[in-house]
């Protein structure tokens, strides 16, 4: 499906730049996690949004997805795997790609350190989807690093197509089947030859033929890899737009401050821009 922009990232800077760009009267798809697992949801008490004292953090993210879904804006639950500039842009959510002439980034910060061996291996045996390419592995032995709050489903979803799955987190979560191998461990190396035949936990050896590796968000310039950073924060000038054109950001993944205040604020400049941008009949897609 094409929308005029797609956001990625469902917090404050997301949602106000999903708000205005429907105030435009532009289709807008916000991707991103569930509220109730954002770090904003956990705070017991917010006193500098102005107008809205001692909210909060659940209460106000509450308020403005209702006001998003109010608005029109059509909200996914789901990671950004990639963002291909074609035709605009091809991006994938999980196993379905959907396309926009635009992009605002405004996934928070995203604290990404990548195990070694992650990015030698990444599309030979390393993956950040077990829906997309849970099938290569059926029958066969898998590990997945979770680290989201959806991988213990996409680790029953493995183990129920019929892979061998073995699970590594810091602790095991709830919702884990039971059957399910665990291993307590924070950290992972993995090792290959042409493809991954194994990981390291603990200094331990496990092999296996994939591995799953299920953060929360995938980091920005994964998504793009030419999108210029400075000191871990999306380079943008005064109209939030980054070095790539057609591809905006907002809100924290641009540095401090880290304030929701900020971050809407943001939202709104970085919408207003793709707007104009979209508007420009230089920039328009078919």
């Amino acid at each position: 499906m094409h929308y005029d922009i797609i956001v990625i990232g469902s917090g404050p800077a997301g949602l106000s730049a999903a708000l205005t760009a429907r105030a435009r009267n532009k289709t807008v798809l916000v991707v991103g996690n569930r509220w109730q697992d954002s770090p904003l949801a956990r705070a017991e008490r917010v006193d500098n949004y102005l107008g809205l004292p001692q909210q909060s953090g659940a209460d106000l993210l509450e308020t403005f997805h209702a006001h998003a879904k109010e608005a029109g804006v059509a909200l996914l639950e789901g990671r950004a795997l990639s963002a291909l500039p074609w035709n605009g842009f091809q991006v994938s959510v999980g196993s379905q790609v959907l396309s926009a002439g635009a992009l605002i980034l405004a996934p928070g910060v995203v604290r990404q350190k990548k195990f070694p061996g992650e990015a030698e291996y990444l599309g030979r045996g390393v993956s950040y989807c077990a829906t997309c390419d849970g099938m290569l592995y059926r029958g066969k032995p898998v590990a997945v690093v979770g680290r989201s709050p959806d991988a213990p489903e996409e680790a029953n979803f493995l183990k129920n197509l019929g892979c061998q799955v073995t699970y590594l987190a810091p602790k095991r979560p709830e919702a884990l089947e039971a059957d399910i191998p665990f291993v307590q461990t924070g950290t992972v190396s993995i090792q290959g030859q042409l493809t991954v035949t194994g990981l390291t936990a603990n200094g331990e050896s496990i092999p296996c033929a994939g591995v799953f590796i299920l953060r929360p968000a995938v980091a920005p310039t994964d998504l793009l890899p030419t999108l210029a950073t400075a000191n871990g924060a999306i380079q943008v000038d005064r109209s939030m737009a980054t070095n790539l054109p057609g591809v905006f950001a907002a809100g924290d993944c641009t540095g401090a401050p880290y304030q929701i205040a900020k971050a809407a604020g943001e939202g709104q400049v970085a919408a207003l821009s793709a707007c104009a941008y979209l508007d420009d009949p230089a920039h328009q897609t078919t």
